[in-house]
C-alpha cells in the first residue's frame, strides 16, 4: 500500500519514454499509494454522504407529510444529522489531505527537477531561457500538482458516486436508473471529454504566450539599467503587454470553451429530472409499475419513492459538475507535464551523451595543465537556424597565457561566441578544439571555465559563494584573490568578513561589488582557460578600466601567466592591444 509510484514510472522509463507525459511527472511528483488512497477515499465518503442525506432527506420529506407518530422517524431524523455533520467533516479532512498531498508532492518534484537539471550537462541548461526555465519549474509544476486536487480525485469521487446513485435508483426503478446512467455519462464523461480536447489549443496558445510574459518579465527586471541607457525600455515592456494581453485572449477562448461543456451538467440534471417525473407518472399510472418493483395490481407510487426518484439526481450530479473542470485540467496539466518532463529527459540525456559526464562538475576532472585554445573558421549559435559569426567564421589560435578580447554591439553573440568556447554550445560550423601540451585533444568544458555577466549569488556566507568556484580553496587562497579584485577593504569592514551572511543574495551588493566577487570565483578556479562575460560592467569609467587593463595584462598578477584570458567587453581604451587579441563582431569590420 506503501510503494512509491515513482519507481513505476522509473521502471517505465527503461523501457521508452514514449508513455503519456503526465503518468510520468505523475511517478515523478513521488507520490506513495497510501496517501493517495486516503485523500480518494474521504472524498468518496464526503460524496456518500451527500447522496445518502440527499435520498434519506426525500424519503423523510414526504414520510414526514402523512404525518405518522413523531417516534416512527426519529432514526431517520438522527441518520439525517449525521450525514448532514459527516459530509461537511469529510470534504474538510478530503480538502487537508488532497491539498497536503498535492503540497508536498510538488515539492519532491521541484526537489527532482533541480537534482536533474545540476547533475545533468550545464550545455543543456545554458540552452534554457530564462522564462522557459521559470515557467515549468513554477507554473508547470504546480499544474502537474493541480491535476491530483482539481482532476484526479473528483474524477475518482465523481465515478464512484455516479454508481451508487445509478444503484440506488435501479432499486426504485430501472427505468430512471437507465437515464440517470445516461445522463451522468453525458455531463461526467463526454463533456470533460470534449471540453479538454477543445480547449487543448487554447491551453497551449496561453502557454506559450505566459512564457513570451515571463520572458518579457525577467529582462525588464534584471536588465532595467542596460534598457533605460540603450532605451529599449520601453519595447522590452510593450513585448511583455502584448505577450500578457494574448495570454488573456488564449485564457478567454478556454473559459467560452469550458462554458459550454459545463452546459452538458444542468441539461443533462434537466432531462434526467424530467424523465424521472414522467416515470413517476407512468409508475402512478400502473404502466410501469411492475419495472419499478411496485405492484402492478395497485399502480400505486408512494409518496417516499416519487422524492426518491425526483430528488436523487439533484445530488448525483453535485460530484459531476466538477467533471468538465477536471477533465480541461488534465489537458493543462498533460501539456505542463510534457514540457517539465522534456526539461528533465534533455538534462538526462546530454548528461548520459558527454564523454565529460558528472565529473565534469567536480574539482578533480578539471584538467589544470597548461592548454591551448584553438578556433578553426568557427561559427556559433543557439541552433542551426540561428548561426552567428562572420560569413568565413573565426580562426584564432590562444596559446597558454595568451590574452584575447571579444567587442561588438549588444545582440551580435559575443556571450554565445563564449559559451561556444567553453563547450556548452556545439559549434555551428568550422571547430573549437582544446589541446593539451602534448598534442592531446580535451573535453572543452574540463579545460575551462565560463562566468556569465548574471552569474548568481547565493544566499549564504560570503566564503561559501566563493567555494562555489573550487570546494577545497584555502581561506588564505579567498584572501588573495579579493585583495586582488579591490574588495579587501571591504570585506575587513564586514561584522563577521568571510562569514558574513549575504541575505538575498546579489540584493546584499551593490553592481560593482556583485562584479568583484564574480571575478574572485574566476581567480579561484583551476581551470586553465578562463572566459569573462563583462567583467567590468557597473563600475565607474576609472576603475573598470583600471580593472580590465590589469585582467588582460599578461604580465600583472591577477590572473597567472599560463592561463589563458578571453573577455567580452565594451570597453578597450586602456588595453594595449599589442598584447592582447581582439576579436570584433560589428558588422562594419566584418
Amino acid at each position: 500500500m506503501s510503494a512509491d509510484l515513482a519507481e513505476t514510472s522509473e521502471a517505465a522509463e527503461s523501457t521508452g519514454r514514449h508513455r503519456d507525459p503526465l503518468i510520468r511527472a505523475l511517478g515523478f511528483l513521488g507520490l506513495r499509494t497510501r496517501p493517495v488512497l486516503w485523500s480518494l477515499m474521504l472524498g468518496v465518503a464526503g460524496a456518500l454522504s451527500a447522496l445518502g442525506l440527499a435520498a434519506l432527506s426525500a424519503w423523510l420529506i414526504t414520510r414526514a407529510w402523512q404525518m405518522p407518530p413523531v417516534l416512527y422517524l426519529s432514526v431517520a431524523i438522527t441518520a439525517v444529522r449525521a450525514l448532514g455533520i459527516s459530509r461537511g467533516l469529510f470534504r474538510y479532512l478530503e480538502r487537508l489531505a488532497t491539498h497536503d498531498l498535492a503540497l508536498g508532492a510538488m515539492a519532491t518534484a521541484r526537489e527532482r527537477l533541480y537534482v536533474a537539471l545540476a547533475s545533468g550537462s550545464p550545455a543543456y541548461s545554458v540552452t534554457l531561457r530564462r522564462g522557459d526555465l521559470l515557467t515549468r519549474t513554477g507554473d508547470d509544476v504546480d499544474e502537474i500538482g493541480n491535476a491530483l486536487i482539481r482532476a484526479l480525485i473528483p474524477i475518482g469521487v465523481g465515478m464512484t458516486t455516479s454508481v451508487a446513485a445509478v444503484a440506488i435508483m435501479a432499486l426504485v426503478s430501472g427505468w430512471a436508473a437507465l437515464v440517470l446512467a445516461i445522463a451522468l455519462i453525458v455531463s461526467g464523461v463526454i463533456a470533460p471529454w470534449l471540453a479538454a480536447r477543445g480547449s487543448d489549443r487554447a491551453l497551449g496558445d496561453a502557454a506559450r504566450a505566459n512564457t513570451a510574459a515571463a520572458e518579457a518579465t525577467t529582462t525588464a527586471l534584471w536588465h532595467a539599467p542596460e534598457l533605460a541607457v540603450s532605451r529599449r525600455r520601453r519595447s522590452v515592456l510593450a513585448s511583455a503587454r502584448q505577450a500578457d494581453a494574448e495570454a488573456i485572449r488564449a485564457a478567454d477562448r478556454g473559459e467560452r470553451i469550458e462554458a459550454l461543456a459545463a452546459a452538458a451538467t444542468p441539461l443533462s440534471l434537466g432531462a434526467s429530472l424530467i424523465a424521472a417525473c414522467v416515470i413517476a407518472i407512468g409508475l402512478a399510472s400502473g404502466v410501469s409499475g411492475s419495472l419499478a418493483g411496485v405492484s402492478s395490481t395497485t399502480g400505486l407510487l408512494t409518496p417516499m419513492v416519487l422524492g426518491v426518484v425526483i430528488l436523487l439526481p439533484l445530488s448525483s450530479f453535485e460530484s459531476t459538475a466538477l467533471l468538465t473542470e477536471a477533465g480541461i485540467q488534465l489537458e493543462r496539466s498533460r501539456q505542463s507535464a510534457a514540457r517539465v518532463m522534456a526539461l528533465v529527459d534533455g538534462a538526462r540525456q546530454i548528461g548520459e551523451d558527454s564523454a565529460v559526464g558528472d565529473a565534469a562538475i567536480d574539482d578533480v576532472a578539471v584538467h589544470v595543465e597548461p592548454t591551448t585554445l584553438r578556433l578553426d573558421a568557427a561559427r556559433w549559435g543557439w541552433s542551426d537556424a540561428t548561426v552567428l559569426g562572420p560569413d568565413a567564421g573565426v580562426t584564432v589560435t590562444l596559446r597558454p597565457g595568451a590574452r584575447m578580447a571579444v567587442v561588438g554591439p549588444s545582440g551580435i553573440g559575443k556571450s554565445t561566441l563564449l559559451l561556444t568556447m567553453a563547450g556548452l554550445l556545439d559549434a555551428r560550423g568550422g571547430s573549437v578544439t582544446a589541446i593539451d601540451d602534448a598534442g592531446n585533444l580535451l573535453v572543452i568544458r574540463s579545460a575551462t571555465c565560463y562566468f556569465a555577466e548574471e552569474g548568481h549569488i547565493f544566499s549564504t556566507s560570503l566564503e561559501e559563494n566563493l567555494r562555489v568556484a573550487r570546494g577545497d580553496v584555502t581561506v588564505e587562497e579567498i584572501h588573495a584573490a579579493l585583495a586582488e579584485v579591490g574588495l579587501a577593504d571591504w570585506v575587513a569592514e564586514l561584522p563577521d568578513g568571510l562569514g558574513t551572511e549575504l541575505t538575498g543574495g546579489a540584493e546584499s551588493l551593490s553592481g560593482g561589488q556583485r562584479r568583484r566577487l564574480l571575478l574572485a570565483r574566476a581567480l579561484l578556479h583551476r581551470a586553465p582557460i578562463v572566459l569573462l562575460d563583462e567583467p567590468t560592467e557597473h563600475l565607474d569609467a576609472a576603475d573598470a578600466e583600471r580593472l580590465l587593463g590589469r585582467i588582460l595584462d599578461p604580465s600583472s598578477s591577477m590572473f597567472a601567466p599560463d592561463r589563458t584570458v578571453v573577455v567580452v567587453t565594451h570597453q578597450l581604451s586602456a588595453v594595449d592591444r599589442a598584447a592582447v587579441h581582439v576579436v570584433d563582431l560589428s558588422p562594419a569590420v566584418r
